[in-house]
Order: structure tokens, then sequence, then C-alpha cells
């Protein structure tokens, strides 16, 4: 094991150089930022992952979904493990803190209690998620999908854009995927999970506030849909046209207006047309739906006026429409004891016991957190981003307020810690 120099802790600056180091591991040139599941990209930032939780002073494996893993015992050799982490896979055109951030101080903080000698009442792991983002195969959360147990076996077929199935791309990384089962874990073999992430959002900066406290995380579901109608000549007369991306558009303006009146978050983020030429009209669209809520009855109940809104808009056109679902998270809650030890680390950065309780927000974004919910506990701590952007390579955060998240997650573990003894298996 590695013993860090207690002299030296991580600090702010050194975990934002490792977000720059991993930020140029990326499949995009001209400095942009790609890196998706089961890629040569995810090969070489797990390996640097894994050196950085051997320097921690963990004991280091990927598992058998690509996920990177660390382990720090605690009083014990083999005691439940509270679990830290995020994801290191992106978005296309991505800001290089969405998911890394998370993982970095994760490790940051396992270096800094491994440093100090305390021995806790639990072991400390931290999960570097290979896929949150979905990019690659368009089914989000794989990675802790796999790490809970929760892994669905038509995944095996879905396809990238160069036509690679999941499958395939398994076995092109070194993984079997006979053996993803291996990577799910149990309910027994954690404490809780936490999770540190940029906020995505703009409430912390108006607020003026370097961290925050998730409360729940919205629920999502996701769709592909295809409305065909028949490509024409251009000229052909208004009473004889069926026209697929007429009918695409007015779908997408009436989801966002139905969306705002349900007070829920509706994004369409992909639109594709064919046969795709000036003078042709569009016999085809194809398009996605992003679709969130606080609440999942409200979400799903949006959905089914959704759905007859698309029928109805066919009919009166003359066009088919196909829905296929392509993924579906339920709406996770923070526990209120892992909120609360995240209540006690903000207070214990920002050395003010007496001041006004730590904000806390819902987070629309997505989250791995989301699918470890199915083992266990949650709880987030939210970190300031600049503007709210995210998903973006503008996306930005400052030394001052990473500092205050390392200090934060730091004090957060150790206020479970301190309320929690071998004899407690909660």
């Amino acid at each position: 094991m590695t013993t860090p120099d207690p002299s030296k802790p991580l600090t702010a600056a050194a975990v934002l150089e490792r977000c720059d180091e991993l930020a140029s591991h990326s499949s995009l040139p001209d400095g942009l930022i790609e890196r998706v599941y089961l890629s040569p990209e995810h090969a070489a930032v797990n390996a640097l992952a894994a050196g950085w939780m051997r320097d921690a002073g963990m004991a280091t494996w990927q598992d058998a979904a690509g996920n990177q893993c660390g382990r720090l015992e605690g009083a014990t050799p083999g005691l439940p493990a509270l679990l830290l982490g995020s994801h290191l896979d992106t978005v296309p055109s991505a800001g290089r803190y969405d998911g890394i951030l998370g993982v970095l101080t994760a490790i940051a903080v396992v270096e800094r209690i491994n440093a100090d000698g305390r021995s806790l009442p639990f072991a400390l792991e931290v999960v570097a998620f290979g896929d949150e983002e979905g990019t690659r195969f368009g089914t989000a959360l794989l990675g802790s999908r796999a790490l809970a147990g929760t892994w669905l076996d038509a995944w095996w077929e879905l396809t990238d854009e160069a036509g690679t199935t999941l499958h395939d791309a398994f076995v092109a990384f070194g993984l079997d995927p006979a053996a993803v089962t291996a990577a799910a874990r149990t309910s027994n073999d954690f404490v809780g999970y936490l999770e540190t992430h940029i906020e995505q959002g703009p409430v912390l900066e108006e607020n003026d506030l370097p961290l925050g406290i998730v409360s729940s995380i919205a629920g999502a579901r996701r769709f592909q849909i295809t409305i065909t109608g028949k490509a024409g000549h251009s000229g052909t007369p208004w009473t004889h046209r069926r026209d697929a991306l007429a009918g695409a558009s007015e779908a997408i303006v009436a989801i966002e207006r139905l969306a705002r009146d349900a007070d829920l978050i509706a994004t369409v983020g992909h639109l594709e047309v064919f046969p795709d030429a000036v003078n042709v009209i569009a016999g085809r669209a194809e398009f996605s739906l992003d679709l969130r809520g606080r609440f999942d009855a409200d979400r799903d109940a949006a959905w089914q006026r959704i759905e007859a809104l698309l029928e109805e808009i066919c009919s009166t056109r003359g066009l088919h429409v196909a829905v296929h679902q392509t993924h579906a998270a339920p709406a996770a809650h923070c526990s209120d004891r892992l909120r609360g030890v995240i209540a006690a680390g903000i207070r214990a950065a920002d050395r003010s016991d007496d001041g006004p309780a730590p904000l806390e927000l819902l987070s629309m974004a997505g989250h791995d957190a989301m699918a470890v919910a199915h083992l266990t506990e949650i709880g987030m701590l939210f970190v300031r981003c600049a503007g709210g952007v995210s998903h973006h390579p503008d996306e930005s955060v400052t030394e001052p307020d990473v500092a205050s998240a390392l200090d934060a997650f730091e004090a957060a573990v150790l206020a479970l810690a301190d309320g929690h003894t071998l004899q407690d298996p909660a």
C-alpha cells in the first residue's frame, strides 16, 4: 500500500490539474472532449484513475463492466464500504468537470483520510463509472446499472453509430459479456453512496453559494420518435403533401408547450430527416425526447398526453408515428441521513456552525446515484459551476469552490463515521 505524504494533502489545484490531464484523452480534435464507453480513451482514463487510487492507498480493480474501482479497508478488513464516486465518460464536445470532478474529489478525500491514519468503522471504495451519459449506445447509466445488478440482456444488441454492438464492444475492450453480472454488488456491501458533482444549473450561483445539498434527482424517460410520411417533389401541392418534418416540427413545439404547462423539462436534442434534400419533402423524421420531472407520476402522465398529441398531429396530417423508449430511470430521493452528513460537511468547510442551513435543491440532471439507489441510500454534494453551464466546453468551476468541496466532502465522510459503529450494519 502506498502511503501518501501527510504534509502534502491533495489540493484543489492538484485536482483541477488532473481534470485537465483527463481532458486530454479525447476522440475529438482541436481540444474538444468526447470520451465514450469502451473506447481507447475510456481505457486510458481508467488507467490514470487506477494509478491515482493506488497513490491514495487503495487496492484497485476494473470490474466486469469496465468501471474502475478502488478500496481502502476500514478498522478491520472486509467491512461494508461507503461508496464514493461518479463517472469518467462524457457527452460530445463536453466540459471537463461533469462526472470527472466527482471521481477526483473522491480519490482526493480517500487520500486525505488515509494520510491522517484514521481508522473508520467502514471501508472506503471509489468507483469511476464507465458510462453515465449513454453517448455511445443511447442508453445511460450502463456502468452504474451493472454495479447495481440491474443490467438488462436486451442491451447487448444496442449499436453505436458505426454499427458495433454493445456485445462486440465488450469483447474488443477485453471484457467478457457472459461475466457482466460479476460487476453486481449487494446491499450488504455498502453503508451508503456519496457523490460530488457540479450543479449543472444556476441556483448556487444565483444564491452566491459554492456548495449545496441535493434533495432528490428527477426521474427521466427517453424516447426515439419516428414520424413517417411520403417523400416527394418540393413542388407538390399542399393538399397532397405528407410532410414528416412539418409534422415533427409541430409535435416538438407542442411538446415544449405541454411540458412547460406541467412544470416538467422536455428536451429534443436530436433530429434527423430523410432523404434530407433541399428540394424533397421529408418522408421520414426521427427525433429524440428526454422527459424529466420531480415526480414520476407527473412525468408519466405528461408522457401519456404527449403520446396522444403525437397521434392526433399525425392523424390530421396523414402521417404515422412510432415510439421506442430507450431509457427510464425513476426519481431518486437522497436519504435524510446522508443529506445530514453533507450539511455537516458544508458547515465544517464554512466553519460556521451557527450560520444558515445549507441550501437544498433538486437535481434535474440524471446521475449514477439514481442507479446506485437500487442498492443503498444516496447523498449528493453540488458544486457551483459558472452560469450553470454544463455539457459544453465552457463548463467551469473555481479553485476556491473545489477547495470547499474537498473539505466538505471529507468532513461529510468523517461525520458519517462519527455516527457509525462496527456493530451498526446501517
